[in-house]
């Protein structure tokens, strides 16, 4: 399992909230960070390394 982080992002983008997971693998991180998208942006990342960014304005997900 890796340790994953999703931030929840607030004004300016600015995080909000930090939400640990462990995860096997992006893709079930990714699954786990989408549930938690509910009007805000939110941010995957596994230590330094950027996952996915969701985007609540345009309902997409963009991988990094």
């Amino acid at each position: 399992m890796s340790a994953y982080r999703a931030l929840i992002m607030g004004r300016h983008d600015r995080p909000i909230k930090m939400i640990q997971m462990d995860c096997v693998d992006d893709e079930s991180a990714i699954t786990c960070a989408e549930r938690l998208v509910d009007g805000r942006d939110v941010e995957l990342w596994q230590m330094d390394r950027p996952v996915a960014r969701f985007d609540v304005r345009s309902g997409k997900m963009c991988r990094k």
